[in-house]
């Protein structure tokens, strides 16, 4: 290392030592070890996190009675009925599968009303007069039309910290 009284003169003289155009040596110029072991740490931390998006999607679905892979797509609070109704919009792309019964698909319907809609209601301070469960099996634009998905629509009533099922 120069002592910092050369790094001075040498400065003065034109001939302190620098980077030249584009960078230096791989590790031999200020800045470039930075980059290295950047790079090293995003690999390694992809070698430890590999994850395919499989499994992420699995890790996001949300845990219901007949075990299909259930997401939540959208939740907001919609006033057009005239009153507030909390509107939840799921993506469970089994439901386009006929075997799965309609009869299961209604016990995940309540399952997400009581134990994903309640508690967002109490985490956001809600007060809805209706609850609104949908499923669809892909994502769509909400009020988006589309014959050929299959949806499925659910309106409850949260009374006494449940979900009364409104059967509209």
């Amino acid at each position: 290392m120069i002592p910092s009284p050369l790094i001075k003169l040498a400065r003065t003289a034109g001939a302190a030592p620098a980077a030249p155009a584009g960078g230096g040596p791989f590790l031999g110029c200020r800045g470039c070890g930075i980059l290295f072991v950047a790079t090293f740490c995003i690999a390694l931390l992809g070698c430890v996190l590999n994850v395919s998006a499989d499994e992420l999607q699995r890790a996001k679905a949300l845990k219901v009675p007949s075990r299909q892979p259930v997401t939540l797509m959208d939740a907001f609070v919609d006033d057009a009925p005239g009153a507030p109704w909390l509107r939840l919009r799921f993506v469970a792309p089994k439901i386009a599968d006929p075997s799965l019964p309609h009869a299961e698909v209604a016990g995940d319907m309540d399952h997400l009303c009581n134990h994903v809609a309640l508690p967002y209601m109490d985490e956001n301070s809600l007060t809805p007069e209706r609850i609104v469960i949908s499923l669809s099996d892909r994502e769509l634009a909400f009020g988006a039309r589309d014959v050929t998905a299959v949806q499925y629509f659910e309106v409850y009533r949260p009374e006494a910290g449940a979900c009364i099922w409104e059967g509209l």
